[in-house]
């Protein structure tokens, strides 16, 4: 009878545990059978769709050759110098493919002269403005961008003749000229609406008929082409930063 007791005693005790045994055990976390795999992280890509504003400055040399009267040849000269300026426009990006347009205008130093090989005098080309109005297509590569412009150029000229044994001027004549422009250049950004660039162009301009008053006299025409080379540097407004996976 007491060995009855204690079995039923003990069975009973046993009933009460398991169950607190059982949820201890069910308690416990599942070790996953796998590790995720974590995600790629987002590539930041450049886009060059914005307005921008920009300052560019550099080296310029102009090519002058003059004719009496249209037919008579007096010579060419080079008139070098620095060039200071400032740009502005608008581009948009369609995948690789960049378009826009710009203008720029520019203070110019250009000077150069030669004596004359039909009268003996001294002609001279001063160049202190110019401006370029274009289009423009270029590649991107990320936040790099090779690029090629073209469209029209206009410039500010001074042309002089002067006595080779005295110096004194014998005419002087202002003339705005206008031509074309063909430009190609690299950009990089190197900020969100940053970038810096190189660029060169080359402008091609009409003939000018200079008339020179008393005492020179007569009719010069004189044909003139530029090369440029310009560092520039570039603020966009807009133009965010996009996403890319």
């Amino acid at each position: 009878m007491k060995n009855l007791l204690l079995a039923t005693v003990g069975m009973v005790a046993f009933g009460a545990v398991a169950p607190a045994f059982g949820a201890d055990l069910a308690a416990q976390p599942v070790q996953p059978l796998y590790t995720k795999v974590p995600q790629p992280v987002a590539a930041a890509i450049y886009d060059w769709s914005a307005y921008y504003i920009g300052m560019n400055g550099g080296l310029g040399s102009s090519s002058n050759c003059w004719d009496f009267n249209g037919g008579t040849p007096e010579g060419c000269h080079d008139a070098t110098g620095v060039i200071v300026g400032g740009q502005i426009g608008y581009r948009w990006q369609m995948g690789q493919t960049v378009l826009g347009v710009e203008g720029q205008g520019n203070w110019a130093d250009l000077t150069g002269s030669n004596v004359s090989v039909a009268f003996s005098d001294v002609n001279q080309s001063k160049i202190d403005a110019f401006g370029t109005m274009t289009g423009q297509i270029g590649y991107a590569l990320d936040n790099v961008l090779f690029y090629a412009k073209g469209g029209a150029a206009v410039t500010s000229n001074t042309y002089q003749m002067s006595s080779t044994l005295t110096g004194a001027q014998l005419g002087k004549s202002d003339h705005i000229v206008w031509g074309g422009a063909l430009e190609a250049g690299i950009e990089y950004g190197f900020a969100p609406n940053w970038s810096v660039g190189l660029e060169y162009d080359h402008l091609f301009m009409r003939r000018a008929t200079v008339n020179f008053a008393a005492p020179a006299g007569g009719t010069d025409r004189i044909r003139q082409e530029f090369d440029l080379i310009t560092a520039r540097l570039n603020y966009k407004f807009g133009g965010p930063i996009l996403l890319k996976y």
